[in-house]
């Protein structure tokens, strides 16, 4: 089953395999290194380096996984959104404190809640999919039943920055 995510979610996923990548004659030259040390049974420095050689290679393989499950969606062709759909941006009003906020509906392995892109698989997410401007999505979050109304719909999209972070 593919999995939704913006193109800026896809390229941070991309260059971050490109760095783990990278790592691997390093962690190969450390492993050579600790082997070098003697007994590999007592080897605390070739364990490290194995070990971590192995961390690499799951996260590499993780990521490889989820490049080839993406399907990539690119917020900016979609034109005058009537209703909440992945990669738009929403600005929702809480109905019992008037707290509002804007948020980006994203991919599950870009969701960053802290800049705002909340996943489309989270209660928040899936609870706004498919509203219009003016509705009332509720939503049942561990600490109780919230309500947002949608107030705004738009099509925002922000790069991510040139160090490859999203």
């Amino acid at each position: 089953m593919k999995r939704p995510i913006t193109p800026r979610g896809y390229n941070a996923l991309r260059s971050e395999l490109q760095k783990l990548k990278a790592m691997r004659p390093e962690l190969a030259h450390a492993i050579e290194v600790a082997r070098g040390h003697g007994d590999l049974s007592e080897n605390g420095d070739y364990d490290a380096a194995k070990e971590k050689s192995g961390m690499v290679e799951a996260q590499i393989r993780d990521i490889e996984a989820k490049l080839a499950m993406a399907e990539i969606i690119d917020p900016r062709k979609l034109n005058g959104c009537e209703k909440v759909v992945f990669g738009v941006t929403v600005k929702i009003e809480d109905v019992d404190s008037g707290e509002s906020r804007k948020l980006s509906i994203v991919g599950a392995d870009e969701s960053d809640v802290d800049r705002g892109w909340i996943s489309l698989e989270s209660p928040l997410g899936r609870s706004l999919i498919g509203k219009s401007l003016g509705e009332v999505a509720k939503v049942n979050l561990p600490g109780g039943t919230r309500e947002y109304e949608i107030v705004e719909i738009s099509v925002e999209y922000e790069e991510a920055e040139s160090d490859g972070a999203a």
